[in-house]
């Protein structure tokens, strides 16, 4: 593409991005057309990743790679445990409520499955199971679906802290991905 358009600016958050032009750390502010940008640097899956908070108006979206899917997260490739928390459970989670979800993959189903394998009594994840079941489409989800349904974003819920016999919301998260690992 950089071929074709001489000057474009591509960006990413790992140098091994063939092309790339402007690295980003996170916090950087871009526009594109109408859109204003935000890169939000979110590690846990890998050591580099970012994703990108996007504003049109008051529409607000979040592409989050392969980081935060819809009731689940990433595999810990690169990253730890603490780098994951703080992308699901501090970065996201301060996100605005309304903020629409796009993922980096579609698992949704299965990830449901392990949710409710782990949180059997939460209705709203019963809910959203109905609604994903019968519907073609999964994505968008939002911020406030997923702190109600995502596990990897409840760990400090006592029923989630139960399944994993960890109260230290790092260590819940690290033990719900090794479960989900081995689901």
């Amino acid at each position: 593409m950089t071929e074709l358009i001489p000057g474009l600016t591509v960006y990413g958050g790992d140098n091994r991005i063939p092309a790339m032009t402007s690295q980003l750390n996170g916090g950087e502010e871009f526009m594109l057309g109408s859109l204003k940008i935000t890169a939000i640097r979110t590690l846990g899956h890998t050591d580099s990743s970012i994703s990108y908070y996007v504003q049109d108006g008051d529409d607000k979206a979040v592409f989050t790679g392969d980081t935060l899917f819809i009731a689940g997260c990433g595999r810990l490739f690169e990253g730890t445990p603490e780098q994951m928390h703080d992308s699901l459970n501090v970065k996201f989670a301060s996100l605005p409520e309304d903020t629409k979800v796009y993922v980096g993959h579609e698992y949704t189903r299965s990830n449901i499955r392990f949710a409710l394998s782990v949180d059997p009594n939460n209705s709203k994840l019963k809910e959203m199971a109905d609604i994903y079941n019968q519907s073609k489409m999964t994505i968008p989800s939002t911020i406030k679906i997923e702190l109600e349904t995502n596990p990897f974003m409840r760990v400090t819920d006592p029923a989630i802290q139960k399944v994993t016999g960890e109260t230290d919301p790092v260590k819940v998260l690290g033990a719900l991905r090794s479960m989900k690992d081995r689901f």
